[in-house]
């Protein structure tokens, strides 16, 4: 029987993409790195609360290309993916992570500065009206 390790997150970025967080593997691959911050809300003593878990996430190749001129922190983003725990060494000492390797990002929230959406570059054919279905069309 196969495990099932599948993890989705709705969070909010912690920072904005830097340098370090950008790059590509010697085989060309791209790898991002960001780090978002999914609230929750809890009761103590009677009283709800909000408690922040931090996660870091992995977006590999065109899907991290894509994605990273977008992001800036507070930006509300879904990641869809897996868990995958990173283990190292340094100086004797054993280390290890879990990160989130994400399938698909998405953005969340909508336009966030209110301005006027950007039309898409290069050639495209506007929508429809709708007024323009055949007549014998059954249903």
């Amino acid at each position: 029987m196969t495990d099932l390790n599948h993890v989705i997150e709705i969070g909010r970025l912690t920072r904005d993409i830097g340098e370090r967080d950008f790059g590509y593997t010697t085989g060309g691959t791209a790898r991002l790195n960001l780090s978002i911050a999914v609230n929750r809300s809890v009761k103590k003593n009677g009283a709800w609360t909000d408690s922040v878990s931090y996660f870091d996430v992995t977006v590999w190749g065109k899907p991290a290309e894509n994605i990273k001129p977008y992001l800036h922190k507070g930006k509300q983003i879904a990641v869809d993916g897996f868990l995958d725990q990173q283990r190292w060494e340094k100086d004797g000492q054993k280390f290890s992570k879990v990160v989130i390797v994400a399938n698909t990002v998405q953005l969340l929230g909508g336009n966030e500065n209110n301005a006027a959406p950007q039309e898409p570059a290069g050639d495209y054919a506007p929508a429809s009206s709708g007024d323009d279905f055949p007549e014998d069309l059954p249903f």
